[in-house]
């Protein structure tokens, strides 16, 4: 058991969290919630589980009760009968609606509400918020901030890889693509993700609302290593958020020619409000 278990907490665990933390029941839990709105996404997840229970145990029931009640202990002479097709088919179409208003129908009128009221509901873009542009690529995240000037794709930019930074409690919009194939920005804390497709921006927005250190992973299967295609998400307080930025402003006035084409991969800014 305990070998079973630390193969599962080696390369099964996302989250670096989880993967310290030895409890079986530990390791199995989601990663943390850190956003505004990733209580949505458990609920919708607990509320199918229980409706998909619901309708487990009455299989079960069947299963074992019939089992039960027609074993050969109980009826050593069997019974064999074509059935009634009328009453099947009734049966059956009975079972299959119960199911699809149960099921189907809750989970797509609440997806719908949250998707439209909750995640396509983005900040606008005169509010006080946090900006990024984030490229994928096989197999990194490159992630890029205005400058002073407040204009992307400048000499002033910020640019970082595999580490993206956010302050705590303040909106992030994204604006997101892809240099090569398809990659897909996934926040497990934040319990959201978004394709990143090269010749489309994509976007997405969050509020996070606990300080530290988190995981970011590509959600698409994107080519040999795309295991390796992790980055750090790190959020501060707005001061220590504020710092860093001072500090990576200061550095880009100093950074080389070569490091300049290098990180000269950014795009104006597209204004959605």
């Amino acid at each position: 058991m305990n070998l079973l278990l630390n193969f599962y907490l080696k390369f099964f665990v996302t989250s670096s969290e989880a993967a310290s933390n030895v409890g079986f029941w530990e390791a199995m839990k989601p990663p943390v919630d850190i956003s505004t709105y990733g209580h949505l996404v458990d609920d919708l997840f607990m509320l199918t589980t229980k409706l998909i229970l619901f309708f487990f145990f009455f299989v079960c029931l069947g299963i074992f009760g019939f089992s039960y009640l027609y074993s050969k202990k109980r009826h050593p002479q069997p019974l064999y009968t074509h059935g009634t097709s009328k009453k099947q088919i009734a049966i059956v179409a009975l079972i299959g609606a119960l199911v699809f208003v149960m099921v189907d129908m809750q989970i797509t009128t609440i997806s719908n509400r949250d998707y439209v009221n909750v995640f396509l509901n983005y900040p606008k873009e005169s509010d006080d918020i946090v900006r990024v542009e984030a490229l994928g690529q096989q197999w990194a995240w490159n992630f890029r901030y205005a400058g002073k000037d407040g204009v992307f794709n400048t000499e002033d930019d910020v640019v970082t890889l595999n580490d993206l930074r956010v302050p705590v409690n303040k909106k992030v919009i994204f604006q997101i693509t892809a240099k090569d194939v398809i990659h897909s920005l996934y926040f497990p804390n934040a319990r959201i993700k978004v394709d990143a497709m090269p010749g489309r921006i994509s976007r997405l927005w969050y509020e996070l609302t606990k300080t530290g250190v988190y995981d970011i992973a590509c959600a698409e299967i994107c080519g040999t290593f795309h295991y390796r295609m992790k980055s750090t998400l790190t959020v501060y307080t707005q001061a220590e958020y504020d710092t860093w930025m001072a500090e990576m402003e200061e550095r880009t006035k100093h950074v080389t020619e070569v490091e300049k084409v290098e990180n000269y991969w950014g795009w104006k800014w597209v204004a959605s409000n």
